[in-house]
């Protein structure tokens, strides 16, 4: 008989707390943020993300005989399908219709974080092919023990996507608007870049920020205080209740996340009019990236959100020589400022033959309109055609 003792060991937790951390960041390397093991204890140990919110924590584990790990996967048991932004509502209602139960299902993702990064985490030099199909046979199978008609990867890596289509899942293509540093000495190397009508309208819109009684900072990791992330939080709030209705992560995830080894990797553009806050925005610098991820103001300042968001990203990313600035999700007006849409990935698995062929024929139809109006919008973007202008 073969000895099975040597065979990887897979289990599933309640709490990424419960896996060390150390472990799981050998996993999920140092190069996005949002996978790092504190990022992830700082939602769930905030309850941001918790079976009262709807996220149950399943995560994977996949180690070795010697109890090492070698790979990972951050997966919850979901009754909803907020916080994912790859958007579902349409299936899971037209299932409903026909008398299936869509929920609960499997999702593998950040919550409430639309970022592309590993989802199927490998230990370096591990054989990354064999442990992903691993994870996914994992996810399948924890789906049937769970009683979840459906497995959901969202934001995976485009290696990931492909890796998890050979292994029965369906591919869905989205979009998103990112900012590229093209080797940019300031901010008016970028302008020179733009056609002259985008460029007035950029500097229309920070002039018209500069004429404002308004002074802006960025402040990095420990500039950023306990009374920042107070106001931040409650303006956040403001604008998600005057859109939305809630916001994901409550206030205590801002303090663990910046007592945690990543808090040196948030950055907040932060306004004030005569020392009174009036808005900020939160970034995530890593790897060779800084994400945009949510903004909140108090009383109405014309332009501020496009000041904060998207050119003070730019000008921190040009000092910083980052390569990319990814916005976020949605939000064509984007383009005109300089963020172009880039493929974002996410692959499904559902276990209703009859529903996966039709979820299968939507994502074929899908796929290539989503291709298309990327194309066209590259193409009517602001970029010049000719020469663009010399260099600072």
């Amino acid at each position: 008989m073969p000895d099975q003792s040597d065979q990887p060991t897979i289990t599933a937790h309640a709490a990424v707390a419960d896996i060390p951390a150390a472990e799981w960041d050998v996993c999920a390397g140092a190069g996005n943020p949002f996978v790092r093991h504190a990022f992830l204890d700082a939602l769930e140990a905030s309850g941001s993300a918790s079976p009262a919110t709807g996220w149950l924590a399943r995560h994977l584990v996949i180690r070795r005989s010697d109890g090492t790990i070698l790979a990972a996967a951050p997966l919850y048991l979901k009754s909803h399908s907020y916080g994912e932004y790859v958007f579902d509502w349409g299936w899971a209602e037209a299932y409903q219709r026909a008398g299936g139960r869509y929920y609960p299902k499997l999702q593998c993702a950040i919550p409430f974080t639309p970022v592309t990064g590993p989802r199927l985490l490998v230990r370096p030099d591990e054989d990354a092919v064999a442990l992903r199909r691993m994870l996914a046979a994992a996810m399948i199978q924890v789906a049937g023990q769970l009683e979840a008609g459906s497995v959901h990867v969202t934001f995976p890596t485009q290696a990931e996507y492909e890796g998890l289509s050979s292994a029965g899942f369906l591919r869905r293509l989205g979009s998103q608007y990112h900012w590229t540093n093209d080797g940019y000495g300031c901010f008016d190397d970028f302008l020179g870049a733009l056609s002259s009508r985008k460029r007035k309208l950029i500097r229309k819109e920070r002039d018209a920020v500069a004429r404002q009684n308004l002074t802006i900072t960025t402040l990095v990791g420990s500039d950023i205080k306990a009374r920042h992330w107070d106001v931040f939080h409650r303006f956040h709030q403001a604008v998600v209740d005057r859109k939305w209705g809630k916001a994901y992560v409550n206030r205590d995830f801002f303090d663990l996340l910046a007592a945690s080894p990543l808090g040196e990797q948030a950055v907040l553009v932060w306004a004030e009019e005569d020392g009174e806050p009036m808005g900020a925005a939160f970034n995530m610098l890593g790897g060779n990236a800084l994400y945009g991820r949510t903004w909140g103001a108090g009383p109405h300042r014309e332009f501020l959100h496009f000041e904060a968001c998207y050119y003070r990203a730019i000008d921190f990313a040009i000092a910083n020589n980052i390569a990319t600035v990814e916005a976020g999700a949605q939000g064509e007006h984007k383009v005109s400022r300089g963020y172009l849409p880039t493929p974002t990935y996410s692959a499904h698995w559902i276990a209703d033959p009859q529903f996966r062929t039709a979820v299968e024929h939507f994502l074929d139809h899908e796929r290539p309109l989503i291709e298309e109006d990327m194309a066209d919008q590259t193409r009517a973007g602001p970029f010049r055609q000719d020469e663009p202008s010399p260099r600072c």
